[in-house]
């Protein structure tokens, strides 16, 4: 009996990684397919219409928004960004970190913009009362972000712009998880390899963003691979997968 114990740790572990692999070869067989996107040297990044003008919104406003990244990098990842407005003003900021320039980019982009011609998805949405309260922490968080200076971006493990998103929704205290398609999510921009979830509810642990486990509330149970994310959701039931996302309800927007 204990002889066949290897034999079954090894099945354990090849189905483990296929489950890993399988997605990403799906995805990258759609690439190469023809589903590559726009030239992104010459995509549009104008409006894609997902928010009112500021003017017609009185209420203070948080969005995050992600969208898959250019060229062979979108088989595996969506790039995310996040868009503030107080109440009474006249415009949106957006905030995104970047690998060019100065990391941390302010209104360099049209608020709900597409990313070189990919259309963004909402990830996240608070307005009124919650956004109010949680926009000056946002703020703070974006000010006094650690990794802010030229050539601090990497684009795997991190910190990248999915890195730069999370540690500002983590120091909001807000009920937000980023998409499994964030790579860089889950990169400890703190130094910190144990840290709380989403709101507290829960904890993530990683190595360096290589390996990590996170289980809480609003992310489920999340095994994170050389960034890659496979995970179930209970609160709204889906299954996570590396480089395809979601698969099941929707996102729940507070």
């Amino acid at each position: 009996m204990s002889s066949s114990r290897p034999g079954r740790s090894r099945r354990i572990a090849l189905a483990f990684l296929l489950l890993f692999l399988l997605p990403i070869g799906w995805s990258a067989g759609h690439y190469a397919a023809g589903d590559q996107g726009p030239d992104w040297s010459a995509a549009g990044r104008a409006s894609a219409g997902l928010l009112a003008p500021a003017g017609a919104t009185p209420e203070a406003v948080i969005r995050v928004y992600a969208a898959r990244t250019v060229r062979w990098r979108g088989i595996f990842a969506t790039h995310t960004w996040i868009v503030v407005k107080e109440a009474g003003a006249a415009r949106y900021d957006r905030f995104d970190y970047t690998a060019w320039g100065e990391p941390i980019r302010i209104n360099g982009f049209v608020a709900d913009g597409r990313w070189f011609g990919r259309e963004p998805e909402l990830v996240f949405a608070a307005d009124g009362a919650t956004a109010a309260a949680a926009i000056p922490r946002i703020r703070a968080a974006i000010a006094g972000y650690v990794h802010a200076n030229r050539g601090d971006y990497r684009a795997w493990p991190g910190p990248n712009s999915n890195t730069f998103v999370a540690a500002v929704l983590a120091a909001a205290d807000l009920e937000a998880t980023l998409p499994p398609t964030a790579i860089g999510k889950d990169f400890p921009h703190d130094g910190r390899w144990l840290a709380p979830a989403a709101a507290g509810l829960g904890f993530r642990a990683t190595l360096g963003g290589y390996l990590g486990l996170t289980i809480g509330w609003y992310e489920g149970l999340e095994i994170s691979l050389f960034g890659a994310v496979l995970g179930l959701d209970f609160r709204r039931p889906a299954i996570k997968l590396p480089a395809i996302g979601r698969i099941g309800m929707g996102e729940s927007f507070v």
